[in-house]
């Protein structure tokens, strides 16, 4: 009998997160999607939506990105009871923006924690259930800004470049035994956080996109979806821009 495909998507319950669950979603997966808030909204209807695109099982967790080691434990939990781990997206993270002469240390310490090394803690751990099983797809998202800078987000645009160094370090030592390591940098997405710009800030990041519109949540959970495919199944250690031309 044909095991399920057993997918963990971080921060998975609104947003880019939902899209990318969404889209990995279908017959022969188990989903699992993580939240820091127990009372986040959209949960029980990204549950539904998920299983409506033919999941054998979608289940979300409340799971703190700044507990490292509940991660790790609910990861080896979601191994043991479904089978195997064939998917993890690292997806989750906060900002704590902030010019940075004024940027305070513990502000700049957490946005690393969260967005850097939960990323690293929860790859070294799906890293070790996925090269017992000889297979498997990590997916980090990083950001535009990794590459270009923004300011007052000195935090944020240092641990997004860090998972670019991380994502090629595990990308080489994992790819022998079949694990690809791979990373997604959006640029200007429509999602909540951005909804909430200032009108002209919104308007100024529009300006230096050539495709003239801010992307979707979808445009990158397509990018994701092809990273977990069979088809990427010989791709390792890149990163894929999805950002309208803004960065190139």
């Amino acid at each position: 009998m044909r095991k399920s495909k057993v997918i963990v998507v971080t921060g998975g319950s609104r947003g880019i997160g939902r899209a990318i669950a969404l889209a990995l979603a279908g017959p022969g997966s188990s989903v699992v999607i993580t939240h820091s808030n127990p009372k986040s909204p959209g949960v029980a209807e990204t549950l539904e939506a998920i299983k409506a695109r033919g999941a054998e099982t979608a289940e979300a967790e409340v799971w703190p990105a700044e507990s490292p080691e509940d991660g790790k434990k609910h990861l080896e939990d979601i191994a043991e009871r479904l089978g195997s781990l064939d998917v993890l997206v690292n997806n989750a993270g906060i900002v704590k923006d902030g010019l940075s002469i004024r940027m305070k240390d513990e502000d700049f310490k957490k946005v690393l924690d969260v967005d850097l090394f939960s990323v690293f803690s929860l790859s070294r751990t799906a890293g070790k259930l996925m090269l017992k099983q000889e297979g498997g797809r990590i997916i980090n998202i990083s950001s535009i800004v990794a590459f270009t800078g923004n300011p007052g987000q000195a935090n944020y645009a240092a641990a997004k470049a860090g998972i670019i160094g991380l994502t090629r370090t595990l990308a080489l030592e994992y790819a022998p035994r079949g694990v690809t390591v791979n990373a997604v940098a959006p640029g200007f997405i429509d999602t909540d956080m951005t909804k909430g710009l200032d009108h002209k800030i919104q308007e100024a990041l529009l300006a230096r996109i050539p495709m003239g519109r801010k992307g979707t949540p979808d445009d990158v959970a397509a990018a994701v979806a092809f990273l977990a495919s069979d088809a990427a199944s010989y791709v390792t250690g890149q990163t894929i821009h999805v950002n309208g031309g803004s960065y190139l």
